[in-house]
């Protein structure tokens, strides 16, 4: 038990878990924490990317905790399931949430049948968020959590699955990590996804990987309607971007709208016009049972770093919604995931439309 939060409750000492392990410091606390629980721990690394493939550092973080490892190569399936319907989501015009995509397919979709066939009781990750009895809430480290990424996982996804780290805090988990004497606790972490390149963009990689199309259209000048010159291709912008448009106007102007149709872009020189208080979300994953016909009260949150704001969530279908804030809110961006909450614990949540 960490505090009141009880991650192993469903399962008893020997029993055997599936890690999906990195070889980073929350993973390998995540391992630690299993074994001081008495469950035997059995490592997986998932090898997405030959360029990020850290196998050799991965097989040493694995024989420091003295765990079992194993090596799962899914590069080609991580193109087609993950990285290919990103750039799918940046040539139509919106900006892809590539861990939403990639998180029921692979660590809780291809990783926990692998641990089912194995005689596996559970899968462990690393992540920030608490589960308990199959219901996922937000983490305690709540810069951290990361709650918001799993909303797409189902029911069984979820009874099987199991956050160790949901009751710490990061400073709570290096700490740990440096009383073990781990040689990455004070290690350096992405923010970005793990396909982002080193150099350029997401959407740029990815337009190159795929020899993608590239929808050129206009800048236009929303408050005059005035034509501001060529853009780059509409997968290079986002809803409420402001540098690397090109254009100058003399005073900030920002990306307000991404024309799907014609593929022109409208600038704004007025902050105000970013913010708007409806949205309609589509592709809807459920926690909350029964499944809501009528509106209800929730808490909403449209991007990763931005809170949630209260609003009116409506349902328009078996996995549709519309959502109505009680105030507006700022660059309501298509593509990306809107999550709801009661408080703490997560109802659902779809990508907007």
């Amino acid at each position: 038990m960490i505090g009141e939060y009880s991650p192993f409750s469903h399962l008893h000492p020997g029993d055997k878990v599936l890690l999906a392990f990195s070889g980073g410091i929350d993973s390998t606390i995540a391992a630690h924490l299993c074994k001081d629980a008495g469950l035997d721990v059995h490592a997986v690394y998932m090898c997405f990317l030959p360029e990020k493939d850290n196998r050799e550092k991965v097989r040493q973080a694995a024989a420091a905790l003295g765990i079992e490892l194993d090596f799962l190569d899914l590069q080609q399936e991580f193109r087609n399931d993950v990285m290919l319907p990103c750039w799918r989501v940046f040539e139509s015009g919106k900006t892809p949430n590539p861990c939403a995509i990639c998180n029921p397919v692979f660590k809780f979709g291809k990783l926990m049948q692998y641990a089912q066939q194995n005689g596996c009781k559970a899968l462990v990750t690393g992540h920030y968020a608490k589960l308990q009895d199959g219901i996922l809430s937000r983490g305690a480290h709540r810069a951290k959590d990361q709650s918001y990424f799993l909303f797409r996982l189902t029911a069984e996804q979820r009874n099987f699955s199991c956050f160790p780290l949901g009751a710490m805090t990061k400073d709570q988990v290096r700490q740990l990590a440096d009383q073990l004497g781990l040689p990455n606790a004070k290690a350096k972490e992405s923010q970005d996804a793990c396909f982002t390149p080193s150099t350029g963009t997401l959407a740029e990689m990815l337009q190159k990987e795929f020899s993608g199309r590239i929808r050129r259209g206009n800048f236009i000048h929303r408050e005059t309607g005035k034509k501001l010159g060529l853009h780059q291709g509409i997968h290079a912008y986002t809803i409420g971007q402001r540098k690397g448009t090109g254009v100058a106007l003399g005073t900030p102007a920002y990306v307000q709208k991404i024309d799907c149709s014609n593929c022109n872009i409208y600038l704004s020189t007025q902050e105000a016009s970013l913010f708007s208080d409806k949205l309609s979300v589509e592709g809807v994953n459920w926690h909350k049972t029964p499944v809501p016909e009528g509106p209800f009260r929730a808490d909403v949150q449209i991007r990763y770093r931005t809170p949630a704001a209260p609003a009116l969530v409506i349902p328009s279908g078996a996995d549709r919604c519309e959502i109505v804030f009680d105030s507006p809110v700022r660059a309501i961006t298509p593509g990306q995931a809107a999550v709801f909450y009661e408080g703490e614990m997560l109802l659902g949540g779809g990508f907007i439309c």
